[in-house]
């Protein structure tokens, strides 16, 4: 039996990564494994930590975080796997964030225990993930980000940056101030939207990438995105006044009939690839982190049935 690489987020959930280390590792020894805990310290650490522990051999790799140290330890697997040009390390999750949106859109439990029990019976499904390429605006630096839910541009990335900023306040409301702040801001592009099949040239409220449905605890961005399916879900679209945004904004809240993506003025599309470029700069998110404040030309792909993900063994795996 291969030895588990468990990267710890100490600032999950507000230092409870830290509070809870001790569970987890009690736990992970009930359950008969394996392994060697290491905590992150600073920003992008984990995918440090999980390049290595790739390279070094250990499985599966464990992220014990929220959703944006999940993606950090998939970033590190994926680079890692990408130069080696081997198959990914399989990733196992212990969720401590707020919103644990990946562990909910996989149908995974929420809780330390009922994940870890997941983990030891070591079946894995491979799942889609999405790579966002992005230049700075001088057009000469680029950035590639592997992403397991979801990314964007436009006003979506613009509220996170602003929430970011909000420090005096903690959890949804804080979510639902900075939406408010970001609406009275009203930004706006014109862009050019270019993909398998089509593309849009015109005005832009916000593009959205969603290889999952669900972000931020309570938004469904990309209502119909299914990790399994092959394909990214884009959804882009022009909402001139901050009245009618926010007359769309609680609809962004329901998962299925009703959803904003039912409105005449959104566009919803099935991608493969996408190429994007946007008049004047606009801020990018990958999975909830800001990777860029200001780019202006973005590419996304498609890396189909990926990444080996210790979950529920299902009878309909393709």
């Amino acid at each position: 039996m291969m030895t588990a690489k468990i990267i710890l987020n100490p600032y999950s959930g507000r230092w409870k990564g830290l509070q809870k280390r001790p569970e987890i590792e009690n736990t992970m020894k009930s359950i008969g494994m394996d392994f060697d805990l290491v905590m992150t310290d600073a920003p992008n650490h984990g995918t440090e930590l999980a390049y290595q522990a790739a390279i070094d051999g250990f499985s599966p790799i464990i992220s014990a975080g929220g959703d944006g140290s999940v993606s950090e330890v998939m970033n590190g697997i994926v680079t890692a796997a990408q130069e080696t040009q081997t198959e990914p390390t399989p990733i196992g999750i212990l969720p401590l964030g707020t919103a644990n949106d990946l562990m909910v859109n996989l149908g995974l439990p929420t809780d330390i225990m009922g994940a870890a029990k997941v983990i030891a019976a070591s079946h894995t499904r491979k799942i889609d993930l999405g790579q966002v390429l992005a230049w700075d605006t001088s057009g000469k630096n680029q950035k590639k980000r592997y992403f397991d839910n979801n990314s964007a541009i436009g006003l979506e990335p613009n509220i996170t940056l602003i929430q970011q900023r909000i420090s005096w306040l903690r959890g949804t409301i804080r979510y639902l101030v900075a939406t408010l702040i970001g609406v009275a801001k009203n930004p706006q592009w014109n862009m050019h939207l270019q993909w398998d099949g089509g593309e849009y040239s015109g005005p832009a409220t916000l593009v959205t990438v969603g290889n999952n449905p669900l972000t931020g605890g309570v938004f469904y961005m990309a209502p119909h995105a299914n990790p399994f399916d092959g394909i990214l879900d884009c959804v882009y679209g022009y909402i001139p006044s901050r009245l009618q945004i926010l007359r769309v904004l609680p609809k962004t809240m329901k998962s299925g009939t009703g959803n904003y993506v039912e409105h005449p003025s959104i566009h919803e599309i099935k991608v493969s690839w996408l190429k994007i470029h946007t008049d004047h700069p606009t801020p990018l998110h990958a999975d909830g982190e800001i990777q860029f404040e200001a780019t202006q030309d973005i590419e996304y792909h498609i890396l189909p049935d990926y990444l080996p993900v210790l979950m529920y063994e299902t009878s309909n795996q393709r």
